[in-house]
Order: C-alpha cells, then structure tokens, then sequence
C-alpha cells in the first residue's frame, strides 16, 4: 500500500509536522510494509515557515520584532537566493494573545513590516507572504508604518483605534524603502476590506471585536482607505488577515493561492500520482474546510489525480454529502473515536489511535 500524508496543522495541538508523524506512525502499526510519502501542508497562516522549510533549500534568518500588542516577539524569515518567505501569523497572529487579554482594536502589524526589513536587508528581491490567522485588524497599517510610511494627525502603528483622527497618509516613504522588490501574497481569502464582506464583519468576531463594535471598527478603516487609495480596497484579497492584504497590494502585492503555492513548492501532485490513497487532515473538518484551505487544496489535487482522500480531524462538523462535494471519499474524528477529553489531552496519541483505525479498512 503507497499512502501519501498530507495534514494541515491541528490549531492548539500539534502542527503540521507534528500531525504527518502520528498520522504515520498509526498507519504503520497496522501495516508496517506501506510505502509512505508525507507532505506537511499549509495555506499560509501558522505553520507556513515550518512546513516550507523543509523543502525550500534555504536558510531561517531569526529575528525580534513587535507581536501584536508591542511585546518583543521571535520570528523568523526564510531567505533562498533572492527569494524571502514570511509567516506574517508569526508577528500578528491571533495565538499569540491570550484569549484574555486580547485587543484587537489596538492590535498592530507593525512586526510584519519588521519582518519585510529584515527580508530586505539580507538581500530579497522578492518577498512571499504567507496571510493568515491573524490576531490584527487594522488594515496593514503598522506593517507600512515600520516601512517609513507617515500619517498627520493620528498614528498608523497602534492598531484599528489609532486611524480613527488620522488626517493624511504618506505611502511615499515606504514604496520608496521597499523599491524594485517584488512581494506575493499568499492567502485564499478573497474578500475586500470594507462592507459587509469585509475584513472586520466577516472574520472581525474570531479576534474579539463584537458585533456592536464592527461598524464602528469598519468605519476606521474606510477612513484611512480614502487617505491611502479607496479602490485598492474594494480589490480580492484586500480583506486578508484584517486588512494586511490591502496594505500589502498598495505596495503592488500579487496576490496568489496559499495552498495551491504550499503544494507547488512541496511537489503534492507528483506525490498524489505517486500513491494509491491520500489522507489530509485538521482540526476541525467544517464548512470553512471549502473555501481555499488545505483540505479543499489536497482533495482536489488527489481528485485530479484519480485517487481517493480521507480526512482525520479534530472534529467532524459536515455531512457526507458536502465532503464528498469536496473530492473527499470518507472523514474520522477524534473525538468520535476516543473522546474530546482523551484528544486534547494525547493528540498525537489519539491520531496515531484513529490511524490505525483508518488503515484497517483503506489497507490492502
């Protein structure tokens, strides 16, 4: 039997990596013969650096920069020839902030900007962006500020609440810091900034801001938008991890697919044609699994490839008809399978377990 292992991260528990290597070791104790490819994915939010470095041939610069909330935070850039990638979850994202103590209001991407400097200093001509899991909303203006970029009245380093009084943006500075580099943004999100479908209403609820906060939040934004450029907002993507998209498209961003750029790099196609069954998995397999996560990027691969897909996850939260709409033939969860105590508390145990469940029946 050829299996290729393909999981996302299990957000909280056990990253990408980390999930391979359970999903493997459970396959192998109910057939240890199997030849097994594993490919750790992501879809550029947490776990986007881990998972390339393993396969991009480069070296991980370590750097300190603002978290969130201004508190020194590691990180680090993946530097290949001319070629830097960034985890921008590694100096906005949410997991970052205790649940307690989050303020998404004031919460800055000034660390991604950080990250951008260090990628251009150590000689980046093009700098790949991985968007998502951010804890931020602020529309990329804490990453333009560490770039140079200036405001009048108000400050563009301190989060959504400090556009609020701002009363004129200068990109100049930082378009003129970041020259001749070329910066893709990987994110499957394609929303706008503003509205309805925007940033703050769709994914504002996720980082803490309540519903009675959104407009006001929203309006922040639309106010520094028709300081900076208003129509780069209404643009796919610009609404990426709380508005970093836009900030990053008014610095002439292309925007990509996160996980269709993770399976290119970790050569999943070649991989799927290779084997006779493909497992993915998560921490939640759910209704957001369609829309451009890692998931939805495996089954479709292994589809095209005229393999089956199974799933193991956390928790299985859609029907068989919506899976099977995804290319994905069967799912398993954990907590099914041994119970949402036992899974927090061994994931990698409880993985391996469901494992080996799996392979007695997709074993041959």
């Amino acid at each position: 039997m050829r299996i290729l292992i393909a999981p996302d991260k299990f957000a909280g528990t056990l990253t990408a990596v980390e999930a391979a290597a359970a999903i493997e070791e459970g396959w192998r104790r109910r057939d240890p013969g199997a030849e097994v490819l594993v490919a750790p994915m992501a879809d550029g939010g947490p776990g986007f650096i881990d998972v390339l470095s393993a396969v991009v041939d480069g070296k991980l610069l370590s750097v300190t920069v603002r978290g969130p909330l201004g508190e020194e935070t590691p990180a680090t850039v993946l530097l290949a020839g001319e070629t830097a990638y960034v985890e921008t979850a590694q100096a906005c994202g949410l997991h970052l902030v205790e649940p307690k103590q989050r303020r998404p209001e004031d919460a800055s991407t000034y660390g991604v900007g950080q990250l951008i400097t260090a990628a251009v200093d150590a000689g980046a001509k093009r700098i790949i962006l991985g968007l998502g899991g951010s804890g931020t909303n602020d529309a990329g203006a804490g990453l333009l500020a560490a770039l140079g970029a200036t405001a009048g009245v108000g400050r563009l380093d301190v989060g959504a609440a400090g556009l609020a009084g701002l009363s004129a943006v200068d990109l100049g500075p930082a378009r003129e810091r970041v020259a001749g580099v070329e910066f893709v943004a990987a994110s499957d999100v394609e929303n706008p900034m503003l509205g309805l479908r925007g940033a703050t209403n769709v994914f504002g609820s996720q980082k803490g801001i309540s519903d009675e906060r959104k407009p006001e939040v929203d309006g922040w934004l639309t106010h520094f938008a028709e300081l900076a450029d208003r129509k780069t907002a209404d643009k796919k993507g610009a609404g990426a991890a709380g508005g970093l998209g836009y900030a990053l498209l008014l610095l002439g961003a292309e925007r990509v697919s996160g996980i269709d750029l993770v399976a290119e790099l970790t050569g999943l196609k070649q991989k799927a044609s290779q084997v006779d069954l493909v497992i993915s998995g998560e921490g939640a397999f759910d209704f957001q699994s369609r829309d451009g996560k890692v998931i939805a990027g495996v089954a479709k691969v292994a589809n095209d490839a005229m393999r089956p897909c199974v799933v193991l996850a956390g928790k299985v939260l859609i029907g068989s008809r919506e899976m099977r709409s995804m290319g994905v033939e069967s799912a398993y969860a954990l907590v099914d399978a041994v119970g949402e105590e036992q899974a927090f508390a061994d994931p990698h145990g409880s993985l391996a377990a469901v494992a080996e469940r799996v392979a007695r029946t997709w074993a041959r």
